[in-house]
């Protein structure tokens, strides 16, 4: 059987084109990789944003419910004990004649 030998140019072609090869192939699956954890990601983030809307939403509904009138109104007159003002503390200022 005859063997071939190759010369130290070819064997460095050759190990050159392994090499571009695997790099390319490398920079592929890091590539996929990548856009796969991103998706990841960007679902988790997206889930955390629902979230917080929904407490945001739920938030605004309490701030409401707290500041509506009736119970301010009730408030002031059961707990601080305050009364509405008679006609005589109402003080109105013309604020068009200051200019």
């Amino acid at each position: 059987m005859v063997r071939k030998s190759f010369k130290k140019r070819d064997i460095t072609i050759g190990i050159a084109f392994i090499a571009l090869v695997i790099s390319v192939l490398s920079f592929y699956i890091w590539h996929q990789t990548e856009s796969v954890r991103l998706g990841y990601r960007t679902g988790g983030l997206e889930e955390t944003v629902n979230q917080l809307r929904k407490e945001v939403e739920k938030l605004e509904t309490i701030k409401a419910s707290l500041l509506s009138l009736d119970r301010v109104e009730r408030i002031s007159r059961k707990e601080l004990k305050l009364s509405a003002p008679e006609k005589e503390q109402i003080v109105y200022e013309d604020f068009d004649s200051m200019e």
